[in-house]
């Protein structure tokens, strides 16, 4: 079976299928080669769900044959950020405490994905208990970026990020708390949507923190994106933090285009360029937008920087909360990184944890009035391209930042806001690693996305660029 039908878009897979040019089996044997031969250079997978996948695919195959479509994911190979309950299969979330984990039933958006005829074919690598951006596992092992091996694929979603990246599966689903979904696309070459906080369900997904999760897909392109989001947004009772609003059709105007679309730049965050290269490829970006009609200029969001630390307090004390048993129990069996930040969390007092809140309170509503003056926002996505598995980022003198904390600088204060977030592929530095431009959006703004995403990724070959392995 050709790997070339492993590394099509969804989009592309899904008309093949509709026209009987290829099945549903035809897809998982292609991707599953594709798996076969590549995972020993990336380390993506944590679990490849290879009888699983088959057993499905001639399921759906037969679905087809007898004139039944369940729509375009039907008989789509998908991954899942080892995060997400899967019935049957070990859900790890990359550690050793998980490691025997086997969950009885699925996770609403796994569920979701296989009703819509999504055929699961592996559980991916990921940051321990996904507090990180490099995907350093230390019970798994790193995960390699599939444009420049040695260097990392971001995290903590990375191993998705790769899988896809790399023709290893059409779509997946990540987890994005401080940039997790986002980071790793941009530094793959795809698109990632980090969906209004509640949009997406988080049940059967293991938290990191409760008040900054979301959950969302990673694709090769922005129509791929929603398609996943199609099958994923809606209400679902079992969240507490889910939105009962209705889910609008996401593909319905993604071709409308952006003319008279008002971009605002937060001054604040572009204030904070640390690479050059990244920062000219996002300009150029930028130019694009206005050069497809849209109006561009700069605009204050005072709080950016003050909402990454309220966002540090509240994820470090919410995921102490999670882990505070285990961590008694089970000391010896986290990572050394992941045990030190989660003990650093016991020290968040709870007049900190209360201030913390109240800041996020005063940024969403900050952000909430600077997206009622414009339509979106633009920025970079990550200030730096992927840097080495081994290698801390160079961290400019005068800025407080850690490595990770620098990651997330661009990313960050929009899972503070709760608003939508995208990321698409802008460009490629020297060394050939992609970069990506961020747009965000208002409350339930997703649809608004898409279509100033899909104009900008119309208008650029970015997206079209694979990596040779």
């Amino acid at each position: 079976m050709s790997e070339e039908l492993a590394q099509l878009t969804i989009t592309e897979a899904a008309q093949l299928l509709e026209k009987g040019e290829a099945s549903p089996v035809d897809l998982v044997e292609s991707t599953l080669e594709r798996i076969d031969r590549v995972e020993p250079k990336l380390n993506a997978f944590i679990t490849v769900m290879a009888d699983e996948a088959r057993r499905e695919a001639r399921k759906l195959t037969n679905e087809l044959a007898r004139g039944r479509r369940r729509g375009p994911l039907h008989g789509i190979p998908l991954s899942l950020k080892d995060l997400y309950y899967t019935k049957g299969v070990p859900t790890t979330a990359g550690s050793k405490v998980m490691a025997d984990f086997v969950p009885d039933h699925d996770a609403t958006t796994t569920a979701k994905l296989k009703r819509a005829g999504a055929i699961i074919v592996g559980k991916n690598n990921l940051h321990e208990f996904a507090p990180g951006s490099t995907n350093n596992n230390a019970h798994y092992g790193p995960c390699h970026n599939p444009w420049l091996h040695g260097r990392i694929p971001g995290g903590s979603s990375g191993g998705s990020a790769a899988a896809v990246s790399a023709g290893m599966t059409m779509g997946t689903m990540g987890t994005d708390t401080a940039g997790s979904i986002r980071i790793p696309s941009c530094m793959c070459n795809l698109v990632g949507m980090k969906a209004t906080y509640g949009r997406v369900s988080r049940y059967g997904v293991i938290p990191l923190s409760w008040s900054l999760d979301h959950a969302g897909p990673m694709t090769l392109t922005v129509q791929d994106s929603a398609i996943m989001l199609q099958a994923l947004a809606g209400y679902d009772s079992k969240d507490p933090s889910s939105l009962r609003t209705p889910v609008p059709d996401y593909s319905r105007d993604i071709d409308g285009g952006i003319r008279g679309l008002k971009v605002g730049l937060p001054k604040e965050i572009w204030d904070m360029e640390f690479d050059s290269e990244v920062a000219g490829l996002v300009r150029r970006a930028v130019s694009v937008l206005e050069e497809l009609g849209a109006e561009v200029r700069e605009m204050s969001l005072p709080l950016a920087e003050a909402s990454s630390y309220a966002a540090n307090l509240i994820s470090r004390a919410e995921s102490t909360s999670i882990h505070e048993e285990w961590l008694v129990q089970y000391e010896d069996d986290y990572g050394d990184n992941v045990r030190g930040r989660l003990q650093m969390g016991a020290a968040v007092t709870a007049v900190d944890y209360i201030k913390a809140q109240r800041v996020k309170t005063l940024v969403q509503q900050e952000f909430g009035r600077a997206l009622e003056e414009f339509d979106v926002l633009a920025s970079p996505t990550c200030p730096i391209p992927a840097h080495g598995i081994n290698d801390d980022p160079t961290v400019p003198a005068g800025r407080a930042f850690e490595g990770q904390g620098m990651m997330t600088l661009y990313t960050r204060p929009f899972d503070v806001s709760g608003q939508p977030a995208i990321t698409v592929p802008c460009g490629f530095n020297a060394e050939g690693l992609p970069v990506g431009l961020q747009l965000v959006g208002p409350w339930l703004g997703e649809g608004l996305l898409y279509r100033t995403a899909n104009a900008y990724e119309k208008a650029t070959e970015w997206h079209v660029r694979r990596p040779a392995v």
